[in-house]
């Protein structure tokens, strides 16, 4: 075996682990909460169903799906930050950049690069294709959390407004996708999923 092809098994070992990171949303049935893995397929099946809602028709899909394959790698080391614990979320660019310096450290030196430069264009968020994965990595959670009757937002006590301040910046870029997630919004505080 290579050189190159140790280092690909090493980190393909390693990422097994998104496994056992468990996430805040329970899986639809409620039996319990997903895992990331899960998370991170359900995303890239979620980003090729909804690709024709995304205004711009230069879209590298392709490039959409590797950014939703890595961008929750860094969990393995840093863990899952609940989106609206406020003390969570301080350092967390840090944390998560540490483990990504060292998980991706694992690959060759060229993809090592690429998986960096895909984790940071996902979390600077100025891209078509960061955006776009960002809106998906946002209805997700919208998702599960509103068919679960909101399930894990009344465990956490969340408002409507915080989830609406998350996924405001898709008014002016996926404008589709805000129209139906702040619909969802609006009806999940009606019906008491989440607080006023």
């Amino acid at each position: 075996m290579t050189n190159r092809l140790e280092q690909q098994i090493k980190f393909i070992r390693e990422v097994d682990k998104l496994k056992n990171v468990f996430r805040q949303s329970y899986l639809l049935d409620t039996s319990r909460k997903e895992n990331d893995a899960e998370h991170t397929w359900h995303l890239a099946m979620m980003a090729v169903v909804l690709q024709e809602h995304c205004p711009d028709d230069k879209l590298d899909i392709n490039r959409t799906l590797k950014m939703l394959l890595v961008h929750d790698l860094v969990e393995i080391d840093a863990g899952d930050t609940f989106a609206y614990d406020e003390a969570g979320q301080e350092g967390k660019f840090e944390r998560e950049k540490l483990a990504a310096e060292r998980i991706f450290g694992l690959l060759p030196a060229d993809q090592r690069d690429e998986f960096m430069s895909l984790w940071l264009e996902f979390e600077e968020r100025e891209t078509t294709e960061a955006v776009y994965a960002a809106a998906i990595d946002r209805l997700q959670p919208l998702l599960h959390n509103y068919y679960t009757e909101g399930k894990a937002w009344k465990e956490h006590g969340v408002s409507g407004g915080k989830v609406l301040a998350r996924i405001q910046f898709l008014s002016e870029r996926i404008p589709v996708l805000f129209t139906f997630a702040e619909g969802l919004v609006q009806d999940a505080v009606g019906k008491g999923y989440l607080l006023p």
